[in-house]
Parts: structure tokens; sequence; C-alpha cells
């Protein structure tokens, strides 16, 4: 050890992520296999080796702290593995050489690639497919929905001229292909392995997401949204 205690420091720095990962690790599996609701802190401390019981509240603070942190640890490759996707996709249809299929699998192709990360990308897609489908939770910014629909904001940009103006602003179908795409990987995440053939799963996935973006309103719904537009 030195005089100036930096080894010591280091050293305290190194524990504390390891914590904090064993934490997060044990998370992801709880949620995963009980729910966001059906898993106390005690439990996740206690199974995660921790001797102390403010362990989790020191490095995450709550559990919506903690759900979070399981959400950034996957939505930063995530979102990095889009970034190249979304850049081809911008530089070929410059040249008129990209359509809706190249930037729909910017949206699907990054999270696929979940179901084989060893570091807990079945656990997260599980969590994240329930974080999306909960209709008590409400889309508000630092809300944990907002944290997963927030990190493809590129994406629903670039989508947007391929949408109807009422498809793209008053029925949200962005965010409906987001939450059908996190749904259907949940889904899929909890599969038994070996699973059969995702290469086929992932490419008809983007198929559906680019047939729900692009489908013409019918008449009802035509109709339906004008008569709420004349009610206010």
């Amino acid at each position: 050890m030195s005089g100036d205690g930096r080894y010591s420091d280091h050293r305290h720095s190194r524990l504390e992520g390891d914590t904090a990962t064993r934490l997060r690790r044990t998370a992801e599996q709880l949620f995963a296999a009980h729910g966001l609701d059906g898993v106390s802190l005690r439990q996740i401390t206690r199974d995660a080796g921790q001797r102390n019981s403010t362990a989790l509240q020191y490095h995450f603070g709550s559990r919506d702290g903690l759900v979070r942190a399981v959400l950034d640890h996957h939505l930063s490759h995530v979102v990095v593995r889009g970034a190249t996707l979304l850049d081809r996709y911008e530089t070929s249809a410059l040249g008129s050489g990209a359509g809706l299929q190249e930037l729909v699998d910017g949206l699907v192709m990054p999270l696929c690639a979940e179901l084989d990360c060893a570091d807990g990308g079945p656990e997260f897609l599980q969590i994240a497919a329930e974080v999306v489908n909960r209709s008590d939770w409400l889309f508000e910014p630092s809300s944990l929905i907002e944290a997963l629909i927030g990190s493809h904001w590129r994406w629903g940009e670039l989508a947007e001229p391929f949408l109807s103006e009422d498809a793209a602003g008053r029925l949200h179908r962005r965010f409906a292909a987001m939450r059908f795409v996190y749904v259907e990987l949940g889904r899929r995440a909890r599969q038994a392995l070996p699973r059969r053939d995702d290469r086929l799963f992932a490419s008809q996935l983007t198929d559906l997401v680019a047939a729900l973006l692009t489908a013409s309103l019918s008449t009802r719904t035509t109709e339906l949204l004008r008569d709420r537009d004349r009610s206010g």
C-alpha cells in the first residue's frame, strides 16, 4: 500500500463496483422471474450475498433506481448498436437506397441481440416488456417507461415520414410499435432454451413493425377520430 492511499481508494472503488454489479444481476434475475412487484428489496440484497442491509439503497437509492440501473445498463449497448444501423440507414437514404425495412431494423435488431447477451439480456427484455405494458405508469419525464422509449427518440424521428399525420401524432403509432417490439421480445426471452431460429423471429418482427407503422386508417377509425375532435 502506498503512503498516499491511492491503492486503497482504487480497491475500495472496485469492490463497490462489484457489489453494485451483483445487486443489479440478482435484481434482473428475480424481477424477470417474479415481476417488478413480486420481489422485496430485502430478498434482492440477501440473494446477492450482501450482509449490509443498506447496500442496495446506498448504490441505487430505491426500487425505481434499481430498475432504472438495470434498464440503463442494457440500453447503453442497445443505443450503440442502433446508432450504427441508423447511420447506415441515413447514408443509404441519401442515395435513395434505403427503405422502411432497413429503418425498422434499427429498432428491432439491437434489441434482438439482447436475447443472446450472457450479461442478463433475456432478463432485461422480460423486465422491459413489463415496464412498457404497465397501464398504471404514466409516460412522463424521468419515468421508467420514458427511459425505455426515450432511448429510441432518433429512430422515432426517422420513422415519422413513413406515417400518416394522424398515425404519427394522435394515434402514437411509433409508441405502439416500440411497445409491440418489447412485449414480443419479452415473450421470446421467456421461452426455454434452445429457442428455434431467432433469425426468423427477428425478421418477422421487423415485417410486423413495418406493417403496423404503415397500415392505413380504416374508415371507422377515421370517423371516430373526427367524432372525438367535434366533441372536444
